[in-house]
Formats: C-alpha cells, sequence, structure tokens
C-alpha cells in the first residue's frame, strides 16, 4: 500500500513538473521584418574598371645600325622638338666602311674606261679585217672571230658599268648608314624613358632596339582600362567617365569616351574589351602609368521611384518556390531608354506588411540600379510606402537555419548584405 502511494505521488509530481514546462515554459519569439520607405530620387548606374594613364601618342625612338653609345643629348624629362639629336653612336667603324666602298666604286670607274679602251682597239681590229676581206687578203674565219672580239668587249663593258652602279648602291648604304648614327628626334614632345647609357652597345641585328620613349603632349592624357563583356553594352563614345587615382585621394578627373575598341582581350576565358578615356591634363598633374580607378555613367535617371536593392532580394521564410525564383537575383540594367522600358524588363516581387501583419507580395518592373537602389518603373508602389527590406530578431535568437536565403547568421553581417547588391 505505501509502495503503490509512493508511485503514486511521483508520478504525479512528474505531471506537474511537465505541465508547468508546457504551459510556462521559454517560447520562441515571433518573427519580425525590417521595413524601409521606398523614396524618390535620383539613380545612376555606373560601370568600374581598373585602367592605366598613359599619353595619347608616345614615339619609341630606336636605331637603325648597330654600335656603342658614344653621346646622349637628352636625358629623363627633357623637352626635345623634331630633328634635335638625342643621341649618337660611335661614328668611326662606318666611316671606315664608306671609305673602303668609296674606293671600290673608284677601282669600277676605272675598269669601266680600261673595258671602253679594250672595246675601242677591237672595233678597230674588225674594220681592218674587214677591209682586207674585199681583197682577198684574210679569210672569213679571221674576220668572225674579230667581231666576236668586239661583241665580248662591249659585254665586258656592260659589266663594269653594272659594278659601278653596285659599288655606288653600296656606298650609298655606307653613307646611309654612317648617317644613322646621329639618332634625332622625330616629334615634339618629352623623353619620357631613357633606357641607354654612355659606352653601352646596341645589336640591331634582329629587332630594333629603343632607346628612348617620347610623348608627343602631356597635357592629353588617356586611361586605357578593360570593361567585362557584360557591362560593355552599355558603354558607348562620348559618354562621362570619372576616375581616381592613388596620387590625390579625394580628387575626381572627369574625362570622355573615346573610344570603344573592338578587339576582344581573353585571359583565362574572361573577355573584356578595351575602352579609351580620353582626359585633360593642363596642370600635368597626372602622369603617365598611373593606376586609375574608373567610373563610367551608363545610365542616369532623375526623380524617379526607388527601393533598396534589400527589398528585392528579400524572401520571407515560408515563401514557395515561385516567389523565391521572382524575388532572388539581382535587378536587370535598363535595356532601352524611353518609351516601352517597362515591357523589356523583368518582373520583381516586393514584400510589405499588410494591416494585419500578413505579409503581402508586390509585382513590379525595375530598370537600372546603382548598386544600393533600384529604379521602379511600374505604378504599384507610391512614394513612403513601407517595403520589407529583411528579418528583425534580437541578436542572440538569429541562427542561419531560420533565415532565408541570403542573410547570414550574425546580426551585423546580415544588416551589410541587405545594404546593396
Amino acid at each position: 500500500m505505501r509502495r503503490a502511494v509512493m508511485i503514486i505521488s511521483v508520478l504525479a509530481i512528474g505531471l506537474a513538473i511537465g505541465g508547468y514546462v508546457f504551459f510556462n515554459g521559454e517560447r520562441k519569439a515571433p518573427v519580425r521584418y525590417r521595413n524601409a520607405a521606398v523614396e524618390r530620387g535620383p539613380v545612376i548606374s555606373l560601370v568600374t574598371a581598373t585602367g592605366t594613364i598613359n599619353p595619347v601618342v608616345s614615339v619609341q625612338v630606336g636605331t637603325q645600325v648597330s654600335g656603342m653609345i658614344k653621346s646622349l643629348h637628352a636625358d629623363f624629362n627633357s623637352v626635345v622638338k623634331a630633328g634635335d639629336i638625342v643621341a649618337t653612336i660611335d661614328p668611326e667603324p662606318f666611316k671606315a666602311r664608306r671609305d673602303q666602298a668609296a674606293s671600290n666604286l673608284e677601282m669600277s670607274k676605272a675598269n669601266v674606261a680600261r673595258t671602253k679602251t679594250d672595246r675601242a682597239q677591237r672595233k678597230r681590229e674588225l674594220d681592218r679585217v674587214t677591209s682586207l676581206l674585199a681583197q682577198q687578203f684574210v679569210s672569213q674565219n679571221d674576220v668572225d672571230v674579230s667581231a666576236t672580239n668586239l661583241q665580248a668587249a662591249e659585254a665586258q663593258m656592260n659589266v663594269a658599268r653594272a659594278q659601278v652602279k653596285q659599288a655606288e648602291a653600296v656606298l650609298s648604304a655606307a653613307e646611309l648608314d654612317l648617317k644613322y648614327t646621329v639618332i634625332r628626334s622625330p616629334v615634339n614632345g618629352i623623353v619620357v624613358a631613357r633606357n641607354v647609357e654612355v659606352g653601352q652597345t646596341i645589336a640591331a641585328s634582329f629587332a630594333t632596339p629603343n632607346l628612348f620613349l617620347i610623348a608627343l603632349d602631356l597635357t592629353k592624357m588617356q586611361v586605357d582600362t578593360n570593361v567585362s563583356e557584360s557591362d560593355i553594352g552599355g558603354i558607348a563614345e562620348g559618354k562621362e567617365a570619372t576616375f581616381t587615382v592613388d596620387a590625390y585621394p579625394g580628387y575626381q578627373f572627369a574625362g570622355t569616351i573615346r573610344q570603344v575598341r573592338l578587339a576582344p582581350i581573353n585571359v583565362q576565358n574572361v573577355v573584356t574589351y578595351n575602352v579609351v578615356v580620353s582626359v585633360d591634363n593642363q596642370d600635368l598633374r597626372l602622369k603617365p602609368g598611373m593606376t586609375a580607378n574608373v567610373s563610367i555613367v551608363v545610365a542616369q535617371r532623375d526623380d524617379v521611384l526607388k527601393v533598396p536593392n534589400a527589398a528585392l532580394r528579400f524572401t520571407p521564410p515560408m515563401a514557395g518556390q515561385a516567389d523565391r525564383s521572382t524575388s532572388g537575383g539581382k535587378p536587370a540594367k535598363e535595356k532601352a531608354a524611353g518609351s516601352g522600358r517597362e515591357n523589356m524588363t523583368p518582373s520583381r516581387t516586393i514584400w510589405k506588411q499588410g494591416s494585419s501583419g500578413e505579409l503581402e507580395p508586390i509585382h513590379v518592373q525595375t530598370g537600372i540600379s546603382d548598386g544600393l537602389a533600384t529604379e521602379i518603373l511600374s505604378q504599384e508602389l507610391a512614394e513612403g510606402t513601407q517595403v520589407v527590406v529583411g528579418l528583425d530578431r534580437p541578436k542572440g535568437d538569429r541562427s542561419g537555419g531560420d533565415l532565408p536565403p541570403g542573410f547570414g547568421s550574425g546580426g551585423q553581417r546580415g544588416s551589410s548584405r541587405n545594404r546593396g547588391m
């Protein structure tokens, strides 16, 4: 009897504890949402890239002959004009070749004079035997031999004349090589680089060595940048561009797209295109070789409705697969300017809280994006409407499994991801 009472008491105590835990235990806090208002303002779509500042025209000055650098007449940052001497190569070996070629020419001319004399002699012999043939003092064979000798003398004279022309060509080449020992600037400009020193021997046998790099005009510069194939569709000549350089932090330089080159650049299956941005450099602050961080304005909308990109990425935790497919991903960029843009952009889903606290989907057409906000083309939303941009839970109650795709497990990390695309 006492044992049965003890068992019943234990069961009663267990039921009491279970009931207390069930009715008064810790309960999960309700899900709350963070909202943001639909605003009206400008949206600017930018394409960013990294490029290098270069002179618009730069000329590499080389040499066409090999030899030792005897003297230099230009250095780094030297201002030169077209025709100015910038360097000289030791001319003594080339002078010796020129003198030798001149001597060979004189010998060839003397050989021509000798062959002329020989031809005249053969002509007189032929005339003599021809007159004697009429008197039958010589045979016809003697006449033929004299005629053959005359023809041989004429051929030898032609050979000597050809040798004279050949010697003249060799002399001209030697004089030209001697002229090339004096290296002159082909353009007006500034010496950007000097690659040789006095006493250095250069060889021009296989390739022309580069002695100097001369920039034509440093007051007109250009930025050579590579834009990926996914962004090149919005790039066109005449569009404005801005860029910054590390030498002047916080200062933006303005430029204009001068050329979009059609030749693709394929590096590890990544295709880019060279976009040339012209910039004025009257103050000479920009130096060749500087790295520029370029921003190109692809499209701009003023006074339009826009929502944070986090609102386009948000998906309710219990939303179906269809809603996930419409709300995920980045907003589409502008397809065409002017009328009819709503028909060329995809439909996106934005969520807002109703009067009872339940989420209501709103399907809208989107336009361009600046990375933080996206233009709204349709009329389903009004300025000031509150839209859901994320979950708002106590920091200690957040877990990765309870959050929708795109939200991290940490509160601060999830907030940073919602702020932009």
